[in-house]
């Protein structure tokens, strides 16, 4: 049975104190909430990795990375290993954010190389994707998805989805103005699921949790969370403020 889970990305956001600070409000907020099952995760900056760790543990509050090299070592300055998270207690990753494929030019197939990297050294992988205004406008949503999680993903082999997560990110409806409803994140997700169905069959479909990463906020995140196919959030700023997550992560 799928989990339901709340994943916040702090992105370039936090310095040690103010990371140590967020760890600890989240993990005491957490700590008497009955979660009924929902995994909750911080994403901090590489430098404070650590740190989140170190202050998450023996609590319910798991620490994953915004994004990782696909090489295991060699001269990449400024680059991390998937054996570097490893090493300081991160078991999940984030990979293909819709900031690393616009920013950074990551390809679908660098992609799918950081995914066998990540899946090798047995990290668990939220994969993100996601289509922009321009293709939203142009009905092309779908295709832009289908072609983004296939392109990375569907060489793996069935038993490979045990360890990956998948992020929808309308990236339309994220500060552009633009809103995203309910009703479409659910048609999304229940687009997904039949995508990978079609190939895998409704087993591993079924299984596999699809977070939705548009701008979901304490507001909005019950009716989002309601939905059939929606496993949970991607949450950016909100999960900024511990507050705003806690009951983000309370949505269910």
């Amino acid at each position: 049975m799928r989990k339901n889970i709340v994943a916040g990305n702090w992105k370039m956001n936090n310095d040690l104190k103010a990371t140590k600070k967020l760890v600890k409000q989240i993990r005491k907020s957490i700590k008497k909430t009955d979660l009924k099952g929902t995994r909750v995760i911080v994403a901090p900056t590489f430098v404070n990795l650590i740190t989140a760790v170190k202050g998450s543990k023996k609590s319910k509050l798991e620490v994953a990375a915004q994004n990782m090299h696909q090489a295991n070592n060699g001269a990449f300055t400024g680059e991390v290993s998937a054996e570097m998270l490893k090493s300081v207690g991160v078991k999940t990753v984030i990979l293909g954010h819709s900031e690393r494929r616009a920013y950074f030019g990551e390809t679908d197939a660098l992609l799918a190389e950081k995914v066998n990297t990540a899946l090798a050294h047995k990290l668990e992988v939220i994969f993100c994707f996601g289509e922009e205004l321009a293709d939203r406008k142009a009905g092309k949503e779908e295709a832009v998805v289908e072609s983004q999680i296939k392109n990375a993903l569907f060489h793996l082999e069935a038993n490979a989805y045990k360890n990956i997560v998948l992020a929808y990110e309308p990236v339309w409806a994220i500060g552009t103005g633009e809103t995203a409803s309910p009703e479409q994140a659910q048609d999304m997700h229940a687009f997904i699921r039949k995508t990978l169905a079609d190939t895998y069959g409704s087993e591993i479909a079924d299984s596999i949790s699809i977070l939705y990463g548009g701008s979901v906020k304490p507001a909005n995140a019950k009716e989002i969370f309601g939905k059939p196919d929606v496993d949970g959030g991607l949450i950016g700023g909100a999960s900024l403020n511990a507050n705003d997550f806690h009951a983000i992560v309370t949505a269910f």
